[in-house]
């Protein structure tokens, strides 16, 4: 039973209020010291009516359609994976390598959704109009420059980062045709985040849906053949993804720029305007995707140390535990558009009822995923018969280990990609991902992998310390956040 009047939301924690001794006295709000007496009287302050399920209904459909993409990637996985285990690792290697760029640049994305979702809850349609487009500008030319440097030598490019000469050869030309789909990837997750912070998250699910079950029947005609197309191998699967990238474009763009907002091409003063908050934003949270991207493909450099079954396990693995992880992204947008709009309103309280909600979903959500990852060990040898049995034996002690700190990798994405970022702290994020993944994480794996008998295990094991050392980081700097401060300082800014 909840107090009356508390609409089921939990009390604010102490723990999300605290001054930043570093920010000027004149911009702390009143209402945070309002909170905090309230808190010491035993006073509940109220959030907005229906809390749990204004959450679900951005985050389910968030996480629906972030299961949809990932299980096309995990279709073309099986698909490949009946063309032998360099098959696997090869489009294992290119796509990990493709990920750092669009991961890094879809920060453009996250970014955009908390900037409308402020927009939206003061009201500013011209700074919506103007972010979105500039957005899109930006994203499609910066994509396109990345995606040159991928497409010219795709060969050349994955032996110089470790790929052994098979795996090169195998996934050189699947690289050019994924890398040509990063500009349309991008401005999608740039007009996916302008949907979800304006209430219809339903909109890019159904899309993406489509386009990612459309992408995977075509992944199958190309890569075996049907009737007079031949049988294009491991390119073919390139080739649909290109083509589900540009199909979901094309659907989304009347959704956002006829029926959302009309497109307004930014004037000088406009671009001055809003390139600064985006790129304040854009550029840490860019630099944190690419630091724990990047460091997401030296681990698969190091398990290729081991040899291509190593590789191919460890492809397994993350790809089985994508499909249950990324069902915690939907709680992630749901922090960056509902603390973001509470921010943009001036309701100080409403944000800190939210971060306490937002993290009590994602413990409860972690613990059921941890679960049901666990029991997907159990399918390995179903879905990839032809992978042999030591590789499917990697690959479950793989999953087996990850499995248990599910919780732990679904809070670092609540902090990490939404409190952090909406709290104007991606400063935190940054060093927390760099220093966990490169000071800690990858030195263990490289002695416990290379240097000792645990081989594959002490590899998993040093990412399993490294999300550790992640989360009491992120928690740190979740307590420094001010909001009163920062809802003051919105409440100046046009943006």
């Amino acid at each position: 039973m909840t107090p009356a009047g508390t609409c089921g939301v939990p009390r604010i924690n102490k723990w999300a209020i605290g001054h930043d001794p570093t920010l000027p006295p004149t911009l702390i709000s009143l209402d945070i010291v309002s909170a905090l007496r309230s808190e010491d009287q035993g006073v509940t302050m109220n959030a907005p009516t229906s809390s749990v399920r204004e959450v679900a209904r951005i985050a389910v459909p968030v996480s629906i359609e972030a299961i949809v993409i990932l299980v096309l990637n995990f279709v073309n996985q099986i698909i490949v994976g009946a063309l032998g285990v360099v098959a696997i690792a090869a489009v294992g290697f290119a796509n990990s390598l493709n990920f750092i760029v669009l991961i890094t640049v879809s920060a453009l994305g996250i970014s955009v959704t908390i900037l409308v979702a402020r927009a939206a809850g003061a009201g500013r349609k011209h700074d919506m109009a103007t972010t979105i487009s500039s957005a899109v500008i930006v994203g499609g030319a910066v994509s396109g420059l990345f995606a040159l440097v991928l497409a010219v030598r795709p060969e050349s490019l994955l032996e110089l980062v470790g790929a052994s000469p098979s795996v090169a050869g195998e996934g050189a030309t699947y690289l050019r045709f994924i890398a040509l789909a990063l500009i349309p990837s991008v401005v999608s997750a740039i007009l996916s985040g302008v949907l979800r912070a304006t209430g219809r998250p339903r909109v890019p699910m159904v899309i993406t849906f489509i386009t990612a079950a459309i992408g995977a029947g075509l992944a199958w005609v190309l890569v075996f053949g049907l009737g007079p197309i031949p049988a294009l191998g491991v390119p073919g699967a390139g080739i649909a993804t290109l083509v589900a990238a540009i199909l979901k474009l094309v659907l989304l763009v009347p959704f956002v720029f006829r029926d959302t907002i009309a497109w307004e091409t930014p004037s000088r003063d406009d671009l001055r305007l809003v390139l600064g908050p985006l790129f304040i934003l854009a550029i840490p949270m860019g630099l944190t995707e690419f630091v724990w991207a990047s460091g997401t493909f030296l681990y698969n450099v190091v398990f290729q140390q081991l040899g291509d079954d190593a590789l191919a396990a460890a492809q397994i693995t993350v790809n089985l535990e994508g499909i249950f992880i990324v069902a915690a992204i939907g709680i992630m947008t749901a922090a960056t558009a509902l603390i973001g709009t509470a921010v943009g309103q001036g309701d100080v309280a409403a944000v800190y009822s939210w971060i306490t909600l937002l993290r009590k979903i994602g413990v409860i959500t972690g613990l059921t995923f941890g679960a049901l990852f666990a029991l997907a060990a159990f399918l390995v040898p179903v879905l990839f018969p032809n992978a042999g049995p030591e590789v499917q034996r990697m690959a479950v002690i793989g999953i087996l280990i990850n499995a248990a700190i599910q919780a732990v990798k679904v809070g670092n994405m609540i902090f990490g990609a939404g409190i952090l970022p909406s709290g104007n702290d991606v400063k935190g994020v940054l060093i927390g991902t760099a220093v966990s993944a490169f000071a800690i994480g990858l030195p263990l794996a490289i002695i416990l992998g290379l240097f000792t008998p645990l081989g594959i295990v002490g590899i998993f094991l040093a990412r399993v310390i490294e999300e550790v050392v992640k989360f009491q980081y992120f928690r740190y700097r979740a307590q420094r956040i001010d909001w009163g401060a920062l809802v003051a300082a919105q409440a100046g800014r046009a943006i």
